[in-house]
């Protein structure tokens, strides 16, 4: 994943002690590369310290950031003393990245007028015209906090999953490949509320997949590297050869479809019509993308796909799409999560092995269903989410749990991982009530909160945090 760059601002105000300006300048760019990022600033000569106060300075920097634009992912603007927010305001204005702020504490034993900051109070002075100006922000905890400190470190790694999400959500393409599966009304969406915010849904037909699959020649070249990639990626003992060969051959048409339309995520209708006409099950194919990077997400669930989009650029990790599917037990905090196989390998605890679908195949009949990367989640801490347009709005929740290292019976079918989740019945009842699908997208770590800054304060989702 691309390195997040930021664009340092810093503010003034002639009757603090300004001079603290230099070591904060000093101090930002080093406590931006220490945590693996890189950052531009405008040069300290062009005002006075190199910072904005006064209107006209505020302009400058606006037309420095206008320059570079493309440049940066996201504004820092920081306030090494009680800064003049006019300057800042003109400044930020029309940044139309996420603008962190971040204040400076000060130190007892130094709170002569030399040295004393009053950044703490200060900090509200640029909000509460940001807020009047309508330029959004993101405020993080502690309220003031030295650019060196451990706590910094996280807000930047926040920070950056901000910016990460609102850059690669803004605007993307989604392939819908397939109709919604007839019978899941739970998965409908609205194409032009995602149209609104971005979101172009790109649909293609399930006939004319099948067919340019059909039409892939034994010695293409594109063939043979997916069926080499496919036998590295899983254990396809006991998979028969036609299956394989359709699995690959439909891979490679997915592939095509992502680069010659530009999509940057993917919804399938996964069932019947693969077990029927093709007696494949696509699962490992959908592990596999999802492992790349490309979010695809099963049963047309054009939702989860945006989520997972979401989730993967937050974290920078492949996410999937699973089922609530399972109580543990009389445990209130626990359930467990499943899908057929469409996680990827390194959310596993071991490489899958391609099973056939032993669901399906009480409907499309034993062997006509082979694809299905089957295993079992590994324990790690996770953020999960769901998505659905209501009324011309894209609402959606967010939360976190951890997978567990409690056992599943060995005859379990599919890919699943106990989850364990804090007040876990309130939040089904939650996700009931407000209508949200069977289906949840699930990424390894723990990043709930700036994926919510990110939709909710600059891409206008409405979300519930769980």
């Amino acid at each position: 994943m691309k390195k997040t760059v930021f664009a340092l601002c810093f503010g003034n105000r002639g009757f603090m002690p300004g001079e603290l300006i230099l070591d904060a300048r000093r101090e930002m760019v080093q406590a931006v590369r220490d945590a693996g990022y890189d950052c531009i600033l405008m040069d300290e000569g062009l005002t006075r310290f190199g910072a904005v106060e006064t209107r006209d300075e505020g302009l400058l920097y606006a037309e420095w950031l206008k320059k570079h634009e493309g440049q940066y992912d996201g504004v820092i603007f920081s306030m090494p003393i009680f800064v003049d927010e006019n300057g800042a305001a003109n400044a930020l204005q029309d940044a139309g990245v996420p603008i962190l702020m971040q204040a400076y504490p000060d130190e007892i034993g130094k709170m002569n007028f030399k040295y004393r900051r009053d950044a703490y109070c200060g900090k509200f002075s640029v909000t509460d015209v940001f807020c009047q100006y309508k330029i959004p922000f993101t405020v993080f905890k502690p309220h003031v906090v030295h650019p060196m400190a451990e706590a910094f470190a996280q807000n930047l790694h926040d920070f950056a999953a901000v910016c990460r999400v609102v850059k690669g959500m803004k605007r993307f393409n989604l392939g819908c490949i397939g109709a919604r599966t007839t019978a899941f009304k739970t998965v409908r969406i609205d194409e032009l509320a995602l149209q609104k915010h971005g979101i172009t849904m790109e649909t293609y037909d399930l006939s004319s997949v099948f067919a340019e699959a059909a039409a892939i020649k034994a010695n293409d070249a594109a063939l043979k590297a997916k069926a080499a990639k496919l036998r590295d990626y899983a254990c396809w003992k006991g998979t028969p050869a036609r299956a394989f060969g359709h699995i690959c051959r439909l891979g490679v048409v997915l592939d095509r479809l992502v680069e010659t339309a530009g999509l940057d995520c993917l919804a399938i209708r996964c069932w019947v019509e693969m077990q029927q006409q093709l007696g494949i099950s696509p699962c490992v194919l959908l592990s596999e993308m999802n492992e790349r990077g490309i979010p695809t997400a099963c049963e047309v669930d054009v939702g989860n796909a945006i989520m997972m989009r979401a989730l993967h650029l937050a974290s920078g990790g492949a996410p999937t799409c699973l089922d609530w599917n399972n109580n543990y037990g009389d445990d209130p905090d626990k359930c467990i999560l499943f899908h057929c196989g469409p996680v990827p390998a390194s959310l596993m605890t071991a490489r899958g092995e391609i099973q056939d679908h032993a669901i399906l195949a009480n409907s499309v009949g034993k062997g006509k269903a082979f694809g299905c990367n089957t295993g079992r989640i590994a324990p790690n801490p996770f953020t999960f989410g769901s998505l659905l347009t209501r009324d011309g709005a894209l609402c959606c929740y967010l939360g976190e749990g951890r997978f567990t290292d409690d056992p599943i019976p060995a005859d379990f079918f599919g890919c699943a991982g106990v989850a364990e989740i804090p007040n876990l019945q309130t939040s089904l009842q939650t996700i009931g009530y407000q209508g949200h699908r069977h289906h949840v997208s699930v990424a390894a770590g723990t990043f709930a909160a700036p994926v919510c800054e990110a939709l909710t304060k600059y891409l206008g989702y409405a979300v519930t945090r769980l």
